[in-house]
Parts: C-alpha cells; structure tokens; sequence
C-alpha cells in the first residue's frame, strides 16, 4: 500500500509520522486489495479549541474511493477518531464485496473454485423487443402508457436505435447512441 502523508499548518515529525503510518497501515487488515491511502493533516486557527486539528484520509481499494473527515482539539484523537471511521467503511465495502461474491471472508477461507463461478456470473434475463420505427413523441406516449422507465424505439427520422428514459424529475431523456 503507498501512504502518502501532507501536513499544511503543523511540522510533520518522524514520531507523528510513525504514528499515522501505524493506525493507517492497519487498513490492509481489512481489506488487502488497498491501493493507496492519502492522509493530510492540518491545523486550523479556528474559534473553537475543538475543531482546532482536521485530518482527512483518502483510501483507494481497487477504482472505489472511501473518504473520512474528522477534527478534534487534539492531533492524535483526531487521528485516532477517522481510522475509527475508515475501518467502519472498510468493513462495510469488505461486506458489499463478499455479499456479491467478488472477495473472500477472512472467517470462512477463500472460495473454492466452483463457488467463485457460480457466484460471479449472475443470471442473465434475456428480452428481444419488437423495434417499431416511430417518432420521439409517439415514444413518449408509449412510455405514459406503459410501467416501465424506459422504451426503446427505432427513431422514424435519424433510423436508429434510441432509448427514452423516464427521469427522476418527472422529465425525459433521449440517448440517441453513435457507433465509433
């Protein structure tokens, strides 16, 4: 794992160092695939003694960001508190992971090979619509129509495939794909 440590308003010491790259190097414990982990340490000159320390830790398992924030009036609790609520995050991605079948549980052993396949390839519905050459509007009304949030159709005026999806704000969207 590459720990990279910044500290902007305070000297970095070798013990204060030491002790980040103690609490922060237990993150592999939970979950070994850590890529990298960013820790930046800073002091502010703010109003309340409590806020006074801020740390932020930034840890990289595999292309998912996990971020934690906390302050304190002291460095080292400050410290202590966000490795407190990174490992909380780590566990819970730990566990997204084993639900889906993609990581192994430290308690029950590695998977065997079979149940890895089993597990990792979820079935797959196959649908073949019937494609009607209309136009945007008519669309639209056959999605009002129907239940479902989307409707693909065959857009009368460019001839090509597009999906109208129904949005979140009660709106519409068009994907109109272009091959590359």
């Amino acid at each position: 794992m590459d720990l990279q440590i910044a500290a902007k308003n305070i000297e970095l010491t070798p013990s204060l160092r030491q002790y980040v790259e103690r609490k922060i190097g237990k993150f592999t414990r939970h979950l070994p695939s850590i890529l990298e982990s960013k820790v930046e340490i800073t002091a502010e000159g703010t109003r309340s003694p409590q806020q006074r320390f801020l740390v932020r830790v930034t840890v990289n398992p595999k292309g998912t960001v996990l971020h934690g924030e906390e302050r304190a009036e002291d460095l080292f609790t400050a410290i202590d508190r966000v490795a407190n609520v990174m490992t909380r995050q780590l566990e819970h991605f730990k566990g997204k992971l084993y639900e889906k079948g993609r990581g192994t549980s430290p308690i029950r052993g590695k998977f065997g090979e079979t149940a890895v396949t089993e597990q990792a390839a979820p079935e797959i519905q196959i649908e073949r619509p019937i494609i009607k050459p209309m136009s945007v509007t008519d669309a639209t009304d056959q999605l009002e129509l129907s239940e479902q949030d989307f409707f693909l159709f065959l857009n009368a005026a460019t001839k090509e495939v597009n999906l109208l999806y129904r949005r979140k704000d009660g709106n519409y969207g068009l994907i109109q794909p272009e091959l590359s």
